[in-house]
């Protein structure tokens, strides 16, 4: 195999104790620490505990013995322990050499200096003289490490282990994916055989011969031991380097499940992965992939990964949901009901059954880890019910929960979480039943969510909270002026040498955001400059600061030309990985030095936070770009080798994998049925150019996670600029994790997408909406996200000749837009604005518009507003000589007749009046229930509308013209609990 690019060529070196000793002089726990990239110990030459002896009474091992005593009398004690030493901290590698004579798949636990890294599977050897290899990824530390194999209470042991090898080389390692198993360590038979003459396999090599030779022969067995019986799946990991679709026959236990039909792999050094349902029985099992007289053959195959059907435990006693599941996003058929009694919270989730159906739960981690997990759920039946356990985009494992004849009972597994916001989804996949009912789940260890707004990864601090020797503008709301776009309305301004700001930090972080403006130059194309940054007095970063991005002029849609005046869109934000992390008390200081040329720096904020690193691709289910033509960080155009990558990757059933690094687009890159994802959205960049490049969505089931859209639109063209995401995301897709900046737009959706869930995004600095739910689409969610300093409304949902359809803005934080409303739903049908924080609107603006303005199709269903926190909302309208609310609900095109509810929202500090309902048009079926308003500019509550609507529980304090003004004939019915209007 050759070198891996960038990295010398690492040969294998076995060493017994003796050598090492003497090669090196240094004794840990008796025998000799590894140092070399790659070294194979001999489990003689380790440290033996718990009844772990050296024996000999077995032939074809390396060495002067192996080590037995992993014996049922030693179960929770025997264990081999390897001292490595490591140059670098990162993910390598460990393979055991092993035999196993047992007849099933049995069990070690691999611990990694005193942690437990998994349990590990160690599938049956032809006899006690046969020996086999298992490799699994571990994390180093640097320096001195201790790898352990172990006999847990856990495990069912009774192995022999010959030796170990470790590869230190961090970040050069091709893993074995998680529970898969090895061909290479596979029964062969019928001329099949151990290869390596090509490249990227896992593991030590894979098994080919299954050639025309040896057709009706050539067969690859795996064994797999299952807990239960029932449904579960096997992906089979395959090179077809054929330029056609080759067949196998897979047989399960002996028998002939089907024959398989396997799509050509780019070539012979191109993995893909195809999934098969199959039915497991409890315990040993045997998954062979067959060349049988019927089939084309010729394939290599690399591994398989069983997912056997698992019953989780009955945890006992009273369940603890943290997690709602009516509180769930849901798509593909589940529904809230509450027909059956004894569930807990205000009802529960029914139909599963469709393929596809899926229940989303947003999971605050507060470190990355794995979590025990608590489903609670019934069956209408005394039958297992089958459902797929995902977290972030990754299949955890199928869930066989057993049937409970109707009642409601509790299970317990775990899952896999990110630090901090996480998406954990419940979804019926192809081969489950989905005959659950779900009351909810308890994620035992996690962290609340944000009660209102989004559940956000950064702290952040305001610089008119800093200490500074500058000095603070603002309060001032007045459209054209500086801290009129300043969040709070305040910031600071640094315009002599030696003016800081400075903030000690509450939390650790290597990651910043600063939000920030410099003046223009007079062409309007910006100047670029610098600010200096210093931790603990100490100056360790230049960031760099342009213009470019701010800074439009004249009247709608605003263009980049100083000339026309009115200039305002002041603020851009930076954002920069450190090198080290912050410890939480640094002092982080901006100051102004000599070498800082610009005139005037205003600091509006700073968002500091701990970046997690970039991950490696998932160990299954994709191929990475760079190996389909795609280049990153060369500064070349790479968009149509985008295309054809996702092209090739999604033809073979896989998603493709974007590795840390910059990928320069300037046009539509194409998703249809696709799954794109980066290694996070601090180290995966598509950077657009000249006011182009963004994803496009052609239909079918998308994914997307974990990348940045960086676009270069510095001023408003609606007819030449991209969005970062548009177009038609078909059924039940997925946008989470996405971060988006100087496009035209962030999100701009159409029909026929349903069911799209958008969340955990970051949306700033766009020159039109941050996010258009338009015309069509339908029972869509835009959620935990952070929307700022947008052109135009921070969220919409935009009726244009279709509906929108029961679709969802929840827990947002949405700040700052420079035109018009943080919200604005346009028309539709039976819509939902709940538990979003809003803040600080500008010009032709409120808060919250519930409009037929733009004549939209007109309301239907009930529209629905609830707990919203809207602080400093509401704006002046300069071409109409209009004050806007702070919510409102405005008649324009069309009467407002269908049901509006506006049930327990808070309306803080509003511009002008707080409710505003206008204009010409009915405004009927109102509901306005428990309506805090504190302080506002002008009136509590602003009628100039005819209709009728029943107001209870609203309270009215510190407005300015007082608590009610009623023109235009409107009935209001007052119910209890009102008070100050």
């Amino acid at each position: 195999m050759s070198p891996a690019p960038g990295k010398s060529f690492r040969a294998a070196v076995r060493l017994t104790y003796p050598v090492l000793l003497s090669l090196l002089g240094t004794v840990l726990y008796g025998t000799a620490t590894a140092r070399a990239a790659t070294v194979t110990l001999e489990a003689e030459s380790a440290r033996l505990t718990g009844g772990a002896a050296v024996s000999t009474d077995h032939t074809g091992f390396t060495g002067t013995g192996f080590v037995g005593g992993f014996t049922d009398a030693n179960k929770g004690s025997a264990s081999v322990s390897f001292p490595v030493d490591s140059a670098d901290a990162g993910t390598g590698s460990v393979s055991l050499r092993y035999a196993n004579g047992t007849g099933a798949t049995m069990t070690l636990s691999l611990y990694v200096n005193g942690s437990k890294v998994r349990q590990v599977s160690l599938p049956p050897t032809a006899n006690w003289d046969t020996w086999a290899t298992r490799r699994e990824t571990v994390p180093y530390a640097k320096g001195a490490n201790t790898v352990a194999w172990t006999f847990t209470t856990a495990d069912s042991g009774n192995v022999n282990i010959d030796s170990s090898t470790a590869d230190t080389s961090t970040g050069s390692v091709t893993p074995t994916p998680s529970g898969a198993l090895e061909a290479e360590s596979a029964q062969l038979s019928g001329g099949a055989a151990v290869s390596t003459e090509h490249t990227g396999f896992t593991g030590s090599g894979f098994a080919g011969g299954l050639t025309d030779a040896n057709k009706g022969s050539a067969s690859v067995s795996f064994g797999v031991s299952s807990a239960e019986a029932g449904a579960g799946s096997v992906s089979l990991r395959y090179a077809n380097g054929t330029g056609a679709t080759m067949t196998l026959s897979l047989y399960v236990n002996g028998s002939k499940v089907r024959q398989v039909s396997l799509p050509a792999t780019a070539n012979w050094d191109t993995w893909a992965t195809h999934e098969e349902p199959v039915t497991y029985t409890k315990g040993a099992n045997t998954v062979a992939w067959t060349f049988t007289t019927a089939d084309s053959g010729n394939v290599n195959i690399d591994s398989i990964t069983p997912a056997t059907p698992t019953t989780p435990t009955d945890p006992g006693g009273p369940t603890t949901l943290t997690h709602q599941a009516e509180d769930a996003f849901v798509s593909g058929g589940p529904a809230k009901a509450t027909a059956v009694t004894g569930y807990e919270g205000g009802g529960y989730l029914s139909g599963f059954t469709a393929t596809g159906a899926r229940a989303v739960f947003q999971v605050n981690a507060p470190s990355a880890g794995t979590y025990p997990l608590t489903v609670r759920y019934r069956t209408p039946d005394a039958n297992a019910s089958t459902v797929t356990l995902v977290a972030d985009g990754n299949t955890v494992r199928r869930l066989t929960l057993p049937g409970t004849g109707g009642a409601w009972k509790s299970a317990a597994t775990d899952v896999p979480l990110r630090a901090a916001l996480n998406h954990v989804t419940l979804r019926t996949a192809p081969g489950d039943n989905g005959t659950l009912q779900l009351d909810g789940i308890g994620v035992t260890g996690s962290a609340a969510n944000s009660t209102r707004g989004a559940t956000l990864p950064y702290t952040t601090y305001e610089a008119e909270s800093g200490s500074t020797n500058a000095t603070t503008t603002g309060p001032d709301r007045t459209y054209l002026t500086v801290p009129s776009e300043a969040s709070g309305r305040k910031a600071v301004v640094l315009d002599s040498t030696g003016e800081y700001v400075q903030f000690t930090l509450t939390k650790p972080a290597n990651a910043l955001t600063l939000r920030y403006s410099v003046p223009d130059n007079a062409a309007g194309t910006g100047i670029d400059t610098t600010l200096s940054v210093y931790a603990d007095g100490t100056q360790f970063r230049d960031l760099p600061l342009t213009s470019k991005y701010s800074w439009v002029y004249g009247g709608y849609p605003y263009g980049n030309d100083p000339s026309q005046g009115s200039g305002h869109h002041f603020f851009d934000e930076t954002r920069t990985l450190l090198t080290g992390t912050l410890p939480a008390g640094t002092v982080l200081k901006f100051q102004k030095d000599s070498g800082d040329t610009a005139a005037s720096y205003t600091l509006d904020l700073v968002e500091t936070e701990t970046a997690p690193s970039a991950p490696a691709m998932p160990s299954t289910g994709f191929v990475s770009a760079t190996t389909l033509g795609v280049t990153p960080n060369d500064s070349g155009d790479d968009t149509n080798a985008l295309n054809s990558a996702l092209t090739t990757a999604t033809s073979q059933g896989k998603g493709l994998w974007l590795p840390a690094g910059t990928y320069d687009i300037s046009g539509h890159v194409n998703l249809t049925g696709a799954d794109l994802r980066g290694a996070g959205q601090w180290h995966t960049v598509l950077r657009g150019k000249n006011g182009k490049g963004g994803l496009f969505g052609r239909g079918g089931t998308i994914n997307v996670q974990d990348l940045m859209i960086a676009g270069d639109v510095s001023y408003r063209d609606d007819a030449n600029f991209d969005a970062a995401i548009e177009g038609d995301f078909g059924n039940n897709s997925t946008l989470t994790g996405i971060w988006m900046q100087h496009t035209k737009v962030g999100l701009w959706i159409d029909a026929p997408t349903n069911g799209l869930y958008a969340s955990g995004l970051r949306i700033r600095d766009t020159f039109a909406d941050g996010v258009n739910l338009h015309k069509g689409t339908k029972a869509s969610e835009v959620s935990q996200s952070s929307v700022r300093n947008t052109g135009d409304d921070g969220l919409a949902m935009f009726s244009e000749a279709q509906a929108v359809t029961d679709s969802a803005f929840r827990f947002n934080t949405v700040q700052l837009p420079m035109l018009a409303n943080t919200v604005g739903i346009y028309g539709g049908h039976g819509n939902r604005v709940e538990d979003n924080l809003l803040s600080d609107t500008v010009t032709g603006s409120s808060g919250i518009a519930i409009s037929s303005r733009f004549a939209p199709v007109p309301f239907s269903g009930t529209t629905t507003v609830r707990r919203n926190t809207l602080t400093r909302t509401g704006g002046y309208e300069p071409n109409w000589g209009s004050e806007l609310g702070a919510l409102w609900i405005y008649a324009d095109s069309s009467d407002i007749t269908a049901p509006v509810l506006v049930e327990d929202n808070q309306i803080l500090d509003s511009t002008y009046s707080a409710l505003l309902l206008s204009w010409q048009k009915n405004i009927s079926a109102l509901t306005v229930n428990g309506l805090k308003i504190d302080k506002a500019g002008s009136y509590g509550i602003e009628i100039n509308s005819a209709g009728s609507g029943t107001f209870s529980g609203v309270t009215v304090t510190g407005a300015a013209k007082g608590g009610l003004s009623s023109a235009g004939g409107f009935t209001v019915t007052r119910g209890t609990g009102n008070t100050g209007w």
